[in-house]
């Protein structure tokens, strides 16, 4: 049962600021291991708000919050990379670094992440590849792949550090329908088979009934469970 585990994210009346000014006032939200969660609503409601203030970019300053174990109020900036580290995060827009090769895109982020073992670096980044069905595309750089096959590298990115959780904001806003309908397909294989949690955020409620997870709405300055 879920009160018998523990959340990767809670937040209990928890006041989300965008910017300088409060977007969500009172978030109250669970997520536990191996959960599917969709955060619906409009524009500038205050969606990607959130998952700033669960990545720690955005401050929380009422209410309570705990991501992957951390206290949000008390976090220090030390233990950001360390929070960060458990949480991948695939964006609407790839956020590839354009320069670099593919192979040089997934090192990068190991190296920053304090991987020192090139072999098993090497080894990590053949087995996300592999998970993501792009073996043979670590020499191309990102510009040389279609906007499904940078996802998929974003992704791979995003698991390179077997996180708990992914926030998969709009991963599938710049996709045509049949790749959108591929990426999806791959972030549920990730999740029933690693057992990774997902966040999504989405303005696509089709989505949400195909694959279905706890929907929450943004609406109004809050934020809460609803049925499609």
């Amino acid at each position: 049962m879920e009160e018998n585990r523990t959340p990767l994210i809670s937040f209990s009346g928890a006041d989300i600021l965008g910017g300088e000014n409060t977007v969500v006032y009172g978030l109250d939200l669970q997520v536990y291991p191996g959960e599917i969660v969709y955060i619906i609503g409009k524009v500038g409601s205050g969606k990607t708000s959130i998952f700033r203030t669960v990545t720690a970019e955005n401050r929380l300053l009422k209410g309570e919050g705990q991501v992957c174990g951390y206290d949000l109020r008390k976090l220090r900036g030390r233990d950001i990379p360390q929070l960060r580290r458990k949480i991948g995060v695939v964006f609407q827009d790839f956020q590839l670094l354009m320069d670099r090769s593919v192979q040089d895109n997934l090192s990068f982020v190991l190296k920053a992440t304090g991987w020192k073992d090139r072999a098993a670096a090497q080894k990590r980044i053949d087995e996300v590849l592999a998970a993501v069905d792009m073996t043979t595309k670590a020499h191309k750089m990102p510009h040389q792949l279609s906007g499904g096959e940078q996802q998929r590298i974003a992704i791979a990115r995003a698991i390179l550090n077997q996180p708990e959780v992914i926030l998969a904001d709009e991963p599938t806003g710049n996709l045509d329908e049949e790749t959108a309908e591929g990426i999806l397909q791959l972030l549920q294989r990730i999740n029933r088979e690693q057992g990774t949690a997902i966040v999504m955020v989405t303005h696509n409620r089709g989505i949400c009934a195909r694959y279905p997870g706890r929907v929450f709405e943004t609406r109004d300055e809050s934020c809460r469970e609803i049925s499609l």
